[in-house]
């Protein structure tokens, strides 16, 4: 029988340097680890052209991935398909190193005829899946690069009466996948009372079509009273209204990033102007490693188990032998979950086994 209990732990000392055993200073060893190996993050970004999008992602990470960028016109772009674009920059932050790669979707929603228009890009964050299903299955498993796709930036455009078929559509076949954000695109063209009553529209038809994009964590008991009212605060802005711009203009004496226009200046940083500082807060100082967690628990996970099963099936087809996978509104989830632990165990056997044959194999090799 194992008996578990909590203790204050101290030593039997006189020296007060030496109160505690140590193990309190964790944390500190994980931050070092971590700002040592640096982190990564993949961002999606969908939306048809003229939205702001790339304008957006520069002024989010202060950098210009799009400088080499060729703008098609209208003749070009009745031909162009849906295509994925990557763009990779290596951020530093006093000390911290950021790997941040975006995706982008040009070509999207640009079609006359926009059926599964979608599906390029449900592909491509399957393929992603894919990669890191094989190398984390392979026999070295030290360097695994993590190109999933953590969050997709969904724009949707303020002309209109909330959401359009195709965002509909978008979204359905993408929920199950990557953490989906919705942003409504070029908040500037509206009234603040055309912002906040396109909002609840928009929230109350992605509750009506059961669209689940990404949900905040909710907050702990113990969290401070700031940190629970700006949680509170991100929740009410989705969709986030957002202006992006990389252009400084003078307001009020002060140099800003904005946009200047015959009745005035739109500050993109102004939190009375549009949702930027909040959208970019949330990605980047509270939310940005629940957004991977939420990938790797979830997305990741629900793709891992259907390849298990796949693969369960297609082993049980070519051996012949009766090991079925329960299905249907009967099976018990513990019944596919042992099976599916049943299987992960089989393959990992035989990983090892075919390890220790090629160890073998390079031994008699440099035995000879």
């Amino acid at each position: 029988s194992v008996t578990s209990f909590k203790v204050k732990s101290k030593l039997t000392t006189d020296d007060p340097d030496k109160e505690y055993v140590g193990f309190a200073t964790l944390p500190n060893q994980v931050h070092r680890k971590s700002v040592k190996k640096g982190f990564d993050f993949t961002l999606m970004v969908a939306g048809e052209s003229g939205l702001g999008k790339s304008t957006l992602v520069n002024s989010l990470f202060l950098t210009d991935l799009y400088k080499d960028r060729k703008l098609l016109n209208a003749e070009e772009r009745i031909t162009q398909t849906v295509e994925i674009t990557k763009h990779t920059v290596d951020i530093e932050e006093k000390g911290v190193k950021l790997k941040l790669t975006i995706v982008d979707t040009p070509g999207f929603g640009d079609a006359v005829n926009n059926t599964e228009c979608w599906k390029s890009v449900a592909d491509y964050i399957d393929q992603q899946f894919e990669q890191y299903f094989r190398d984390e299955s392979g026999l070295n498993r030290k360097n695994i690069q993590d190109n999933r796709v953590h969050c997709c930036l969904y724009f949707i455009s303020p002309f209109g009466h909330g959401l359009r078929p195709l965002d509909v559509e978008f979204m359905k076949a993408l929920h199950e996948k990557v953490n989906i954000v919705p942003i409504l695109a070029k908040a500037d063209t509206l009234t603040p009372s055309e912002v906040k009553k396109k909002k609840i529209k928009i929230r109350e038809e992605i509750e009506q079509y059961g669209i689940k994009i990404y949900q905040f964590p909710d907050c702990d008991s113990d969290e401070d009273e700031e940190f629970k009212q700006q949680d509170l605060e991100l929740k009410e802005s989705i969709p986030f209204a957002v202006i992006g711009s990389n252009t400084v203009v003078e307001a009020k004496g002060k140099r800003v990033r904005g946009r200047l226009y015959p009745w005035g200046i739109v500050e993109v940083e102004n939190a009375a102007h549009c949702d930027f500082i909040k959208l970019r807060n949330m990605l980047v100082r509270t939310h940005m490693q629940d957004l991977k967690d939420v990938t790797r628990e979830t997305h990741y996970e629900n793709y891992r188990a259907q390849c298990i099963q796949s693969m369960t099936r297609m082993l049980t087809r070519e051996s012949g032998t009766d090991f079925p996978i329960p299905t249907g509104p009967g099976a018990s989830e513990s019944e596919k979950e042992k099976l599916i632990r049943e299987k992960d165990e089989e393959l990992r056997r035989m990983q090892e086994m075919l390890q220790r044959y090629q160890d073998h194999l390079i031994t008699q090799k440099d035995g000879c």
